[in-house]
């Protein structure tokens, strides 16, 4: 979410450390099935982009390689990092979604790591942030290619039949926008500070009263946009691997439409009403949001008339978010310096939202 250019790859920060030796002890049983070959000892490094949960790349022996996920240290929000729905997802979509990691081993008992976790495969490829990857610079249009490619691999994913995918039980499709809205409004009273924008309700409540009709059900991400996806630096037409499944459910698709045009700057955004990374991403050269609609809207032939409703929902949603990571900073939770200022984005996602509802009218 933020600005500032940080390596894919670090030190595990302090205070954010595993356990190695328990986490050594449980894990190399139980990877012999699915890796036989993997011997300890591990070495533990930091995928420090993440806004939320804490993600580690495993060295085992020095030649394999997988990724850790656990939930962020501290007070969690309720049902916020569910490592148990993330690693229920990959380990049956991996087989039907090329897009989608293996999960390979997940743990539910705290002596090991304080939290629940999965083990999954690592996926290589360039994540777009702030700039283009060197690798990427040759390709002409690249930025309105990436852009395509990404909403291409939404379409596919939302195409794809949950029982089949053995996720039939992924979720609860009715009542899905209701429970939406009324579990982040309750996320929002139990981070927000005594200053927190009251418009935050007034958004709420005016979302309530345009609930849309659903479209149709589908698996949806739930965390759709640029940065949760790995590209092969040599196909930019095709995303490689999406990451961060944990709030995956079935429900209406539109929800991770709106997500993707919630991040997505615009150069037509007023000052005033700014997404994340307007300014930082200004030279990827991607397209603007009407065209990513359009391209959604040939892959799948959907009705969007209620895409704006869902853009503002992502909006005041995302400003819940902000609200929730800034919140464990305060409380010495999180050791993130991105996370001591990121609140100061609330007031321009909040001008977004309001401009959005009322051009949804």
């Amino acid at each position: 979410m933020c600005a500032d250019i940080v390596p894919e790859l670090a030190p595990v920060r302090p205070g954010e450390e595993l356990d190695r030796a328990r986490l050594e002890a449980w894990l190399l049983p139980r990877l012999k099935e699915s890796l036989p070959g993997a011997e300890g000892p591990l070495t533990i490094l930091q995928f420090p982009n993440g806004s939320a949960n804490l993600t580690y790349l495993l060295r085992v022996g020095g030649s394999d390689e997988l990724v850790l996920r656990r939930p962020p240290m501290g007070e969690l929000a309720p049902g916020a990092h569910d490592m148990k729905r993330e690693y229920k997802v990959l380990r049956h979509l991996w087989a039907y979604f090329d897009r989608a990691p293996r999960a390979y081993v997940f743990c539910d008992d705290p002596a090991v790591l304080g939290a629940d976790f999965f083990v999954m495969e690592r996926r290589r490829g360039e994540v777009v942030r702030t700039a283009l990857p060197e690798a990427m610079r040759e390709h002409p249009d690249v930025g309105r290619r990436l852009a395509l490619a990404l909403v291409d691999a939404m379409a596919d994913l939302h195409a794809l039949d949950p029982a089949a995918c053995g996720l039939a039980d992924l979720g609860k499709p009715e009542g899905f926008v209701d429970r939406q809205l009324s579990g982040w409004a309750k996320r929002w009273e139990l981070s927000k500070f005594d200053d927190s924008p009251a418009e935050m309700r007034t958004i709420h409540a005016r979302l309530a009263r345009q609930v849309p009709r659903p479209s149709r059900v589908s698996i949806v991400h739930n965390d759709l946009k640029l940065d949760n996806c790995q590209f092969d630096p040599a196909h930019p037409d095709r995303v490689a691997s999406i990451f961060d499944w944990d709030m995956t459910t079935l429900g209406d698709p539109l929800i991770d439409l709106g997500t993707l045009l919630n991040y997505w700057p615009d150069p037509a955004d007023p000052p005033h009403a700014r997404r994340f990374n307007n300014a930082a991403v200004a030279g990827l050269g991607l397209p603007p949001r009407a065209e990513l609609v359009a391209r959604y809207a040939a892959r799948t032939g959907a009705d969007l008339g209620d895409v704006r409703w869902w853009e503002a929902f992502a909006l005041w949603k995302t400003v819940v978010v902000v609200q929730q990571l800034h919140r464990r900073w305060v409380r010495g939770e999180s050791k993130d310096p991105r996370m001591a200022t990121i609140a100061d984005r609330i007031p321009s996602l909040v001008a977004a939202a309001n401009l959005v509802l009322e051009e949804h009218r």
